[in-house]
């Protein structure tokens, strides 16, 4: 007997792990019968995983830990037992937006720091002129690219809220937005920057793992209550995610994994595109420079389907950070409840093991994270919503 499941994803390379899954086999291998939702926006995953429309979800994590606090929406709380997706994210700016920075450029513009401090002598520039703000796009407020843009740009001495427009767009529509001039940049997951590139309208600044060492980013998202009712699904859907990341993680396997990806039910987009994306191995300019890391993507890689709960804290901290929340205690343990390292490991049949204490997160400024002292973390950034 087999189980069904509705699973919403996003057009999205870090939903990689549960198309594998499903089109291999390895989840029918565990008893599931699945059937796979593409949507446009996150809010339509959200709320149809909310309502029980799906049963999984592909889903942004700090949504996950918003659904869970009632930020923004309804109520509904969500667990996260297997993470998709790792350090997906680029910014990417337009030719004219990227010739300005670099104009303005004093130091390495690998460095986000030199990249920022080079944005906020343009944003200066054009409020002396007159010039409209820049608007960079990103695709929720309670989004992992919503947090990286503000971090890199605040770590310059930009104001995301006061010196430039952030507006929110679904990832299919970023290409065609920066296309149009409706935006001057964007931070989006793969493969929606190296479509840009290939377009030539569009400039991969910075890969997220620029910005963050270890940024979790996309989650397997279920309601709790359907957690506690279906551990067993859940396992298994758990241990097929899981197979599906190793297959995806084998460099043999990777031009299949890319014509599978490729279908127009799935993301649709060119599967060389796609293949670049998971050998980490991007175009980054129009002209074809290439730059690689080993660093971008991890789907399965180096624990990284494991849950951490420090990602978690790290996000609410951001939350709190560009007032969303009010720093809570009790908000701070449901966030970091969100992330359920448990349930992977029960699934995975490995023993319960505990974080090492270090740095989980290795953001490129201020203090390293610990969520035991988030408010400590906060005062040490001059911009930002939070006040103690």
């Amino acid at each position: 007997m087999t189980t069904p499941l509705h699973i919403g994803f996003i057009p999205l390379v870090d939903a990689s792990a549960l198309i594998i899954a499903v089109d291999k086999g390895f989840a029918a291998a565990e008893g599931l019968d699945v059937t796979l939702t593409r949507e446009v926006s996150w809010s339509n995953v959200r709320d149809k995983l909310n309502i029980g429309r799906f049963d999984a979800a592909h889903l942004l994590a700090p949504v996950a830990i918003a659904s869970s606090l009632g930020l923004g929406h309804v109520k509904v709380p969500i667990v996260a037992p297997f993470n998709l997706g790792l350090n997906g994210n680029a910014i990417t700016i337009s030719p004219a937006l990227h010739a300005a920075i670099m104009g303005e450029i004093d130091g390495d513009p690998r460095n986000p720091l030199v990249t920022a401090q080079a944005l906020s002598r343009l944003v200066a520039a054009r409020r002396k002129a007159g010039a409209e703000p820049l608007t960079f796009g990103m695709t929720f407020p309670f989004s992992t690219h919503n947090y990286q843009l503000r971090f890199w740009m605040a770590a310059g001495g930009v104001d995301p809220d006061e010196d430039v427009h952030l507006v929110v767009l679904p990832p299919p529509y970023m290409v065609d937005s920066l296309a149009n001039g409706h935006v001057d940049a964007f931070c989006v997951g793969a493969p929606w920057n190296s479509v840009a590139v290939d377009l030539g309208v569009g400039h991969i600044l910075h890969f997220v793992s620029d910005i963050l060492v270890r940024a979790a980013e996309k989650v397997l998202a279920v309601r709790q209550s359907w957690s506690d009712k279906n551990p067993e699904v859940l396992a298994a859907l758990i241990r097929a995610a899981s197979r599906a990341a190793h297959f995806i993680e084998q460099p043999d396997n990777r031009s299949e994994a890319a014509h599978i990806l490729a279908k127009p039910e799935y993301i649709g987009v060119d599967a060389e595109v796609i293949l670049r994306t998971l050998d980490g191995r991007l175009k980054i300019s129009p002209d074809g420079k290439i730059r690689e890391s080993s660093r971008y993507l991890l789907v399965g890689r180096e624990g990284a389907a494991r849950p951490d709960p420090a990602q978690a804290a790290w996000l609410y901290a951001q939350m709190v950070r560009w007032g969303q929340t009010a720093m809570r205690p009790d908000a701070l343990k449901t966030a970091m409840g969100v992330f359920r390292p448990d349930l992977y490991d029960a699934a995975m049949g490995q023993p319960a093991k505990l974080g090492n204490g270090s740095d989980a997160v290795g953001a490129f400024a201020g203090p390293a994270f610990t969520p035991d002292d988030i408010a400590g973390h906060l005062a040490a950034f001059e911009i930002g919503r939070w006040k103690p």
